[in-house]
């Protein structure tokens, strides 16, 4: 469901050092860690990689995703839904993330099950599979993190997914 992360490292040692001056590649991923619980791989990729190449742009990047991701005419959670039903729509590999998303911003399953219905509508039967799948993946991992924060064990960078160092 989420991709391996990269080695940052090996990143560091053969691309270069992030060289980002506006803000620190910490600081960068924190808004992805409010937003979703965890840095997506190919985010922490293209803040690592190109925040070592190209940092004026990550920060263009960076500044024209949070200007089009909150609109001030929706909520965080309208945004989210929104999101996850246009990736679905195009079978976006990035759909569950915003699927979490929208979870941690307060959409009820029912919310999230209209949103796959409506997919569906549009998209057809593999929308309607594509997105039952996705909820029954997202609801086991709601599951097992909340197993883990019982049992008072941290959170790995995966995000919970079984991928990637924990």
């Amino acid at each position: 469901m989420i991709p391996p992360r990269v080695n940052v490292d090996v990143v560091r040692q053969t691309i270069g050092p992030y060289a980002d001056r506006t803000q620190t590649a910490e600081q960068r991923s924190a808004i992805y860690k409010e937003l979703i619980g965890f840095v997506p791989p190919r985010i922490e990729a293209r803040i690592n990689v190109t925040g070592a190449l190209d940092p004026e742009l990550l920060d263009m990047q960076e500044r024209m995703r949070a200007h089009a991701m909150y609109p001030r005419c929706f909520d965080v959670k309208t945004a989210q839904l929104m999101l996850f039903g246009m990736l679905l729509m195009d079978m976006n590999d990035a759909a569950p993330l915003h699927g979490i998303a929208a979870r941690r911003a307060g959409a009820s399953w029912e919310e999230m099950q209209a949103v796959v219905s409506l997919a569906f509508l549009f998209r057809g039967l593999s929308a309607a599979n594509r997105g039952a799948e996705l909820l029954a993946n997202i609801a086991q991992r709601e599951q097992e993190s909340a197993a883990r924060d019982a049992a008072g064990e941290p959170r790995g960078q995966s995000g919970g997914f079984g991928r990637g160092p924990s």
